[in-house]
């Protein structure tokens, strides 16, 4: 082979080598930041619901510091090579995700989209060659979510909120069946959606069981059976 060529592709060898580490050295961060973020929103199952509002408030600074990590992976990454290096942060992102979805919830009982996703974590358009939120990592991310909230709807009874666990059925229906209506090519995303279904009948016996004891008087036969 031409020592110049080889001289050539030496040096893109090691111009990755040195990318990948700087690239390492910034998902490690939002590693930490996501598993602080995992820790204090595993305190929701313990705390009761008049006091969530603190909780979710003392979370929010470090879930607004994923914003510093993901504009510092976009100006690492060179144009028009997303695909080529977002399998490092994958991971991460849909845990960040995750944790900024289950926070809008618990505030406003409502699903987190996937632009509102973006722009709570920074994620800004003119990145898209380089960093961004992908369908199948927001998807992931709202898999994850209902998996918490299948535990929160057993906790929620044991923490004496009856009402919670209907919220949850009623949420958790309704993103189920938008999930049906996806043509999901991927099989790992395909596997893990078929999980639900055991998810969301937890959550239904946890209803069954409040409803049958009258222990929320105030839902209607209507919201029970809601999508």
């Amino acid at each position: 082979m031409d020592p110049q060529n080889l001289e050539y592709i030496n040096k893109l060898l090691d111009r990755d080598a040195k990318l990948r580490e700087k690239i390492k050295d910034q998902v490690t961060e939002f590693d930490k930041k996501t598993r602080t973020l995992s820790g204090m929103l595993n305190k929701i199952h313990s705390t009761p619901t008049d006091q969530l509002p603190g909780l979710l408030e003392s979370v929010q600074p470090t879930l607004d510091s994923c914003r510093e990590t993901t504009a510092a992976l976009a100006a690492l990454i060179p144009p028009d090579q997303f695909w080529r290096w977002k399998d490092m942060w994958s991971t991460s992102l849909r845990n960040a995700v995750f944790a900024a979805a289950l926070i809008d919830f618990l505030r406003t009982g409502k699903l987190l989209t996937l632009p509102q996703a973006s722009e709570v974590l920074g994620i800004q358009q003119e990145w898209q060659d380089r960093f961004a939120l992908s369908t199948e990592d927001y998807l992931h991310a709202l898999i994850s979510l209902v998996n918490e909230l299948s535990r929160l709807a057993v906790n929620a009874v044991t923490m004496g909120d009856y009402e919670q666990p209907i919220r949850i059925s009623i949420f958790v229906k309704d993103l189920f069946a938008g999930f049906s209506m996806l043509n999901l090519r991927n099989d790992t995303l395909r596997r893990r959606y078929d999980s639900l279904k055991y998810d969301i009948k937890k959550i239904e016996e946890v209803v069954y069981d409040v409803s049958l004891r009258k222990l929320a008087p105030s839902t209607s036969d209507k919201d029970l059976g809601a999508n």
